[in-house]
């Protein structure tokens, strides 16, 4: 056998460079993909701790920064008169001290466990949020008990809060996409309701707080036995029982009467309101109405379509206004869950809009084209393919998009918030799967009917004004001082 043929010379060998230095190029064989296994969104195991406070569960092996989800019922609803503002502040002093550390060492203590604690408030109440190493948690559950269970709320720190919170709102007012929705929600809501209002209240409602203040809303509104904790991480290597039981299963509390959650009225008359900015360069827009929300029925099949009208860079509304006519960089639609159904029956209530910017000296055709983007869904209907990319999207991504432990407890605490069932998500995706393209077609229709809907746009009234009432989409008024 000569040498070109002996095995050893017939082996594949390192490549070399045309210098003879060995190649980077790599001849291992290509690994091969393993079999596909089910995947539902993960059911928390539920529990009450002796204290009253609400527990839900949920073990994911190998996720070592375990996330902690708190929620609160402390609503904007609640907030007392002319104090519009003090959940947002009380939100945000439940980590500026406790009865054991000032600000600056309970900062320190956070730091030393790799931890991080937000807080924020919103209509439906205040939420709490911890992400922690999983060797850490016993000592941040604590640092967490003792913000929920004994806030310092000390005078100096509450008026740094104010403001802070004072310095934030000529900001607010000077970013378009902000004075939209703020004119928005005035616009769509009733006169005088909370929901009407700014979330974090006005420079007049803010100023009137001090720590008095938070401190009262804090002792009507805090307590075990009306707060849900959701815990999400890997827990082989912790003794979470009694990480808990020492902690937040510890703090104690009176119990509370129901409280009581009001309808919520609103008015999606067809209309424009030009906030006025002159000489601006884009016109800011958010159009959009109140809808259902996620108890009702139709939530799989509205969602979708909101998917396919506005979800992505290549959804209707972007292909006719970006892709075709290069009117703006991007225009999107989207649904945001605003209420939760009232006390007496009443549905829920969700924001179903579009926003956006465009170049003021096409305005008025940019709305014209996007108007026409609607009526052509209801005149021709979505087609299968949309519906099809859609579900591909909303449903294939899903394993990736909760694979880490803040996403699933994020999730699991937006369905308590919203009274949701705690299968809800597992049975939102085969509802989305199983849902048809005409069902889809009637919820966008009835989603954004071109008559029924409030516009906000900010922007150069002059420039645009006279465009937009040629429109005939509704009433045009101009608000300056924008």
């Amino acid at each position: 056998m000569s040498a070109a043929t002996t095995p050893e010379t017939t082996m594949p060998t390192t490549p070399t460079s045309a210098s003879g230095s060995p190649s980077s190029m790599d001849f291992h064989p290509r690994p091969r993909g393993g079999e596909p296994r089910p995947w539902a969104f993960p059911e928390p195991r539920r529990e009450t701790l002796p204290n009253g406070l609400t527990l839900l569960r949920c073990h994911r092996p190998g996720q070592q920064v375990v996330a902690v989800e708190i929620n609160l019922d402390a609503p904007l609803d609640a907030e007392p008169e002319g104090l519009d503002g003090v959940a947002t502040l009380m939100a945000r002093a439940l980590s500026e001290g406790t009865d054991k550390h000032d600000a600056e060492e309970f900062a320190a203590e956070l730091e030393r466990c790799g931890a991080t604690l937000d807080a924020h408030a919103d209509h439906p109440g205040v939420r709490v949020a911890l992400e922690v190493p999983s060797s850490r948690l016993p000592k941040a559950l604590g640092l967490l008990a003792d913000a929920l269970r004994a806030p310092a709320f000390a005078p100096s720190e509450v008026e740094r809060l104010v403001q802070n919170r004072l310095d934030e709102i000529p900001h607010e007012l000077a970013n378009p996409a902000r004075r939209a929705a703020r004119q928005f929600y005035r616009e769509l809501f009733e006169e005088g309701t909370r929901i009407s209002r700014p979330r974090q209240g006005t420079e007049e409602t803010v100023g009137r707080i001090d720590a008095a203040a938070v401190r009262a809303f804090y002792e009507t509104h805090v307590r075990p036995a009306t707060t849900t904790v959701v815990v999400v991480g890997d827990f082989s290597e912790i003794d979470l029982d009694t990480a808990l039981a020492e902690t937040l299963g510890a703090w104690t509390g009176s119990q509370a009467p129901a409280r009581e959650v009001r309808p919520v009225s609103s008015d999606d008359a067809g209309r424009v309101v030009i906030v006025d900015r002159p000489g601006a360069v884009q016109t800011q827009l958010l159009i959009g109405r109140v809808g259902p929300d996620r108890h009702d029925r139709v939530w799989p099949a509205q969602l979708l379509g909101i998917y396919t009208l506005g979800g992505t860079p290549t959804a209707r509304l972007d292909r006719v206004l970006r892709e075709e006519k290069g009117y703006t960089y991007g225009v999107r639609a989207f649904a945001q869950v605003l209420r939760p159904p009232g006390t007496d029956g009443s549905p829920g209530t969700a924001l179903l809009a579009i926003s956006g910017s465009i170049a003021t000296d096409v305005t008025g055709p940019a709305l014209e084209d996007l108007w026409g983007v609607l009526r052509r869904v209801a005149d021709e209907g979505l087609t299968d393919d949309e519906r099809d990319f859609a579900v591909r999207n909303l449903v294939g991504v899903a394993p990736l998009k909760y694979e880490m432990a803040v996403s699933v407890a994020g999730t699991l605490a937006d369905q308590v918030e919203q009274g949701l069932p705690d299968d809800f998500q597992a049975r939102l995706y085969a509802a989305l799967a199983e849902t048809g393209t005409v069902e889809v077609t009637a919820a966008t229709v009835s989603a954004f009917p071109p008559d029924r809907l409030v516009t906000v746009l900010v922007g150069d009234a002059e420039q645009i004004a006279d465009p937009v009432r040629e429109l005939g989409i509704g009433e045009v008024t101009v608000v300056r001082g924008g």
